[in-house]
């Protein structure tokens, strides 16, 4: 059976959680014994009969795979409502997504930093786009629209910030790394009922999760997305493969445009030269590969790049160290 996207959700057993899945299953179970019970009773039916069967129960799996995702976006969307309305001011959210998985664009009353311990995402913004894998985590002021697209199975682990709490964090999203102690601190978090004591455990570990938020290094990774259809159109492209080693001339031509069209217009959609933004996309790429274990040979190699050499030496110039020294920082 497919995994559906969801939330965990307290029942009413004290220290029991069970997730919308798990509940559809049990129903599910109960389901399929009632109906082995009845197929029992038909043995000698006939072939026809029996095809009729089957096509009756293939329409009722669709039925409940409906209900199934029905059921998950019901119980998001409650649990996502509590959330905005909870008094304490921060509180934290888990929710595993399967790949592919979409959550539509939204906008929050709460700050929020989006994280997860396993999996990629991809945010985009009306303004810019990230790649965020495990150990780093996207800062959403605010009524920031926003949508994210799991490109892997994900395990979210998420933070909201009351607004007046979040003001300090700033009014532009923006890319952290997360600390093995910020990882702890929002699992901690987690364990807390949604409305904790502020004066208990739950609120000291809320303000410890605020204060390694300020103390967390920002990542100078941004890609900033464009507007313009012509643009769009090359920058999807890129996206779905930073590989593409086709130049500026190249993409004129696809785009309909003049190459000096192309070079004005990334600059007034983007603030950046073409070279300048695919770079912002291939050192997304390459963070998020390297979080998989990729080997930087197979980096550069899939970036297009004419060896490890050449792409260290660009991953260096840009965030200061080499790729390996980055991911020996990340692992301490």
């Amino acid at each position: 059976m497919t995994t559906r996207p969801c939330l965990l959700v307290r029942v009413l057993v004290p220290g029991v959680l069970l997730s919308p899945n798990s509940i559809i299953i049990l129903f599910q179970g109960l389901l399929r014994l009632r109906a082995s019970d009845s197929a029992s009773d038909d043995v000698g039916a006939s072939h026809g009969a029996k095809v009729a069967l089957s096509f009756t129960a293939r329409n009722d799996k669709n039925v409940r795979e409906s209900d199934n995702r029905h059921m998950a976006i019901v119980a998001r969307s409650k649990f996502a409502k509590d959330v905005e309305r909870a008094s304490p001011f921060v509180v934290a959210l888990a929710r595993d997504d399967e790949q592919g998985f979409v959550i539509e664009p939204q906008k929050h009353t709460r700050a929020q930093l989006l994280y997860a311990v396993e999996g990629v995402m991809r945010v985009r913004t009306p303004e810019g786009m990230w790649i965020i894998p495990p150990r780093r985590a996207l800062w959403i002021p605010v009524d920031v629209e926003h949508s994210v697209t799991m490109l892997s199975p994900v395990s979210m682990r998420t933070i909201y910030i009351d607004a007046k709490r979040a003001k300090s964090f700033g009014e532009a999203c923006r890319l952290i790394e997360v600390s093995s102690l910020l990882r702890e601190l929002i699992l901690s978090l987690l364990e807390e009922p949604l409305e904790y004591a502020l004066d208990g455990r739950g609120g000291h570990v809320a303000e410890l999760i605020l204060i390694e938020i300020t103390r967390a290094p920002q990542i100078p990774i941004v890609i900033p997305w464009p507007r313009d259809k012509r643009i769009v159109t090359i920058c999807s492209t890129l996206m779905e493969n930073p590989g593409d080693q086709r130049s500026l001339e190249d993409w004129a031509e696809v785009a309909g445009a003049s190459t000096r069209t192309l070079i004005r217009l990334f600059q007034k959609e983007t603030g950046l030269h073409f070279r300048h933004w695919l770079q912002q996309v291939h050192l997304a790429e390459a963070l998020s590969r390297l979080t998989h274990g990729d080997s930087i040979g197979e980096i550069a190699r899939r970036l297009g790049y004419a060896s490890p050499s050449a792409f260290t030496t660009m991953f260096r110039r840009t965030l200061g160290v080499s790729p390996s020294q980055y991911l020996q920082h990340r692992l301490r």
